[in-house]
């Protein structure tokens, strides 16, 4: 199993992260899968102490995790590193007309990736960005997001980390009930989309 006793886990990303976590209070994982996650690992490993914490912020980008990376995540030490972003710098090309490039989303993924290897002592966790196709204009955002999930995919093999691969999951899920089950917008999970993540972030590192 990847994680080990006394183990600092913070997971990073954007909304789908965040999930109204209470920012003044450190130690609040919000209401996702951060959550499922501490409190299923808590059930199945009960004599293991491991701390998890939630530094996700709605809204965010690669360029925002980039600016704010020392203090959301290099200050807090931790030893395992899970990251879920992209899909905004996805989605504001289509409500904002403001993209990002697939250069400089792996310029700023790359910047991360090297400040926690070269700062850190963590083992890393990438989850790929997902969108499913509900409303049916979600489809169109497929020739923006599905370079930027290789991008996730390369960038795992090049750091020797562990990918979560969420696009994919969310996908097959999508065979066995409709698309609006797991993420009524496309984008952000509803409970069972929450506990999807769960199961698979559990089972990836090899804790079920």
């Amino acid at each position: 199993m990847l994680l080990k006793q006394d183990d600092i886990v913070v997971f990073q990303g954007d909304s789908v992260t965040d999930v109204g976590r209470i920012y003044d209070e450190k130690d609040d994982l919000g209401k996702g899968y951060p959550l499922l996650i501490s409190s299923l690992f808590a059930a199945l490993y009960p004599t293991m102490d491991v701390k998890f914490i939630n530094r996700g912020i709605s809204g965010n980008r690669t360029v925002d995790l980039r600016e704010r990376w020392k203090e959301d995540c290099i200050d807090l030490k931790p030893t395992v590193v899970s990251i879920l972003i992209g899909i905004n710098d996805c989605w504001r090309r289509y409500d904002s007309n403001d993209p990002t490039a697939l250069d400089d989303f792996i310029e700023n993924y790359r910047a991360i990736l090297d400040r926690t290897r070269d700062e850190l002592d963590a083992r890393i966790i990438l989850c790929e960005p997902f969108v499913l196709p509900t409303p049916p204009d979600r489809r169109r955002w497929r020739e923006d997001l599905d370079p930027k999930i290789q991008a996730v995919r390369d960038l795992a093999r090049e750091y020797n980390a562990l990918l979560i691969p969420l696009d994919g999951i969310f996908a097959q899920a999508s065979t066995y009930r409709e698309p609006e089950i797991w993420a009524p917008d496309g984008v952000h999970p509803s409970p069972a989309g929450h506990g999807l993540i769960a199961k698979t972030w559990l089972e990836g590192i090899g804790a079920i």
